[in-house]
């Protein structure tokens, strides 16, 4: 494994900001993830693991540790008489992984089309869009424990999925390095259409394929400039920004009094703890807290097309960025009393430099455990 030094890391995300890591070594097999944990833990550095960096917003001075970037490759399907098991390795590329597929002809992922990122952030972040949620997908994460430093594997059951979250950016975070993931998806199986627009679009006797509708979520995506296009200046971000809050029908209806309008809600989810609760739209409040489409800040802005995502708008810094990003919360948090939480993961951030609802890696926070 080679470890290079002070490698530049804003070419790894798609916001392309950040400076450089003290450390850097790239991983393409396990026995790699296992060396650079090994290595990181007997000169006592701090180890991130980096994906493909589309959710991820790098602090200017860098990060003063060991950066591993995760780039194994390999598919395996295993075919049962109603299903495909795709056992996916954590650096292929989420949506070409996805284009395979719909091309196999196997639902369950295909409303996911087009974000972009590595396979093996996929069950961290419980990724979702447009109906879907990985967790109704995934059969069983492989991942390497950096306390016991042996391979391990969980049931999806045994994941702690829920909206935006898992047990690896939870309770577990920093602990496992995720290296496979596999899918179980339905042979022949119809596409999911639980999102309004796909609804339009794909009446339901109108037979649509899963090809049709994973073209329909690109067109989406890039519409709202959360598809990424080259040379498009809405593309420099890392997605929605923020989560859209969970609240009570109480919390509802202070929304509505301090917006002096309902606000658009949506079902939270499934489970005791979402019982009596809804999603309410961060876009929405964002907007009507003062902040809408296109706006900038320097050389941080807000997309043209979308609210929720925070741009690079030319040669921005981190500083910039989370300067913004701070004031929307702020704002939304002294007109509605909702702390917006962030979705991108901050790394190398002083502590305190960060607003309520923002989550920093701080440097010390992802070093090895000792033996």
């Amino acid at each position: 494994m080679l470890v290079e030094e002070n490698k530049p890391l804003a070419p790894f995300t798609t916001f392309g900001i950040g400076g450089p890591a003290r450390w850097f070594a790239q991983a393409t097999s396990e026995d790699d993830v296992a060396e650079a944990v090994a290595w990181a833990r007997g000169r006592s550095v701090p180890l991130f693991v980096l994906g493909g960096g589309s959710n991820l917003l790098i602090a200017d001075a860098g990060f003063a540790g060991l950066v591993l970037h995760i780039a194994l490759r390999g598919i395996s399907v295993a075919q049962q008489p109603d299903a495909a098991i795709y056992s996916v390795a954590a650096g292929e590329n989420w949506d070409s992984f996805v284009q395979r597929t719909v091309d196999d002809n196997c639902a369950g992922v295909e409303c996911l089309a087009g974000i972009p990122g590595t396979v093996g952030g996929t069950p961290v972040q419980n990724v979702g869009a447009y109906g879907q949620e990985v967790a109704s997908a995934i059969h069983c994460v492989r991942a390497f424990d950096t306390v016991t430093e042996r391979f391990v594997e969980f049931a999806a059951a045994d994941c702690g999925f829920d909206y935006r979250r898992s047990r690896f950016n939870t309770t577990d975070r920093g602990l496992y390095i995720v290296t496979r993931v596999d899918y179980r998806l339905t042979l022949g199986g119809a596409p999911t259409l639980r999102y309004v627009d796909l609804q339009r679009a794909f009446p339901a006797d109108s037979g649509a394929t899963l090809a049709e509708v994973a073209e329909a979520v690109r067109r989406i995506r890039q519409t709202k400039g959360m598809l990424l296009v080259e040379g498009d200046a809405d593309c420099h971000s890392a997605g929605s920004f923020f989560k859209n809050p969970v609240v009570t029908e109480e919390q509802v209806k202070h929304i509505a009094l301090a917006a002096a309008k309902e606000p658009p809600r949506f079902p939270a989810g499934s489970g005791p703890a979402n019982a009596g609760r809804v999603k309410v739209p961060a876009a929405w409040l964002i907007d009507q807290a003062g902040f809408a489409k296109g706006f900038t800040n320097g050389r941080a802005g807000i997309s043209t097309r979308h609210t929720l995502a925070l741009t690079n708008r030319g040669e921005a810094t981190a500083a910039e960025v989370l300067a913004l990003a701070n004031d929307i919360a702020n704002a939304v948090e002294a007109r509605f009393g909702l702390c917006l939480e962030h979705e991108p993961v901050l790394l190398g951030f002083k502590s305190g430099s960060v607003s309520p609802g923002g989550r920093a890696v701080a440097e010390d926070e992802q070093k090895i455990a000792p033996r």
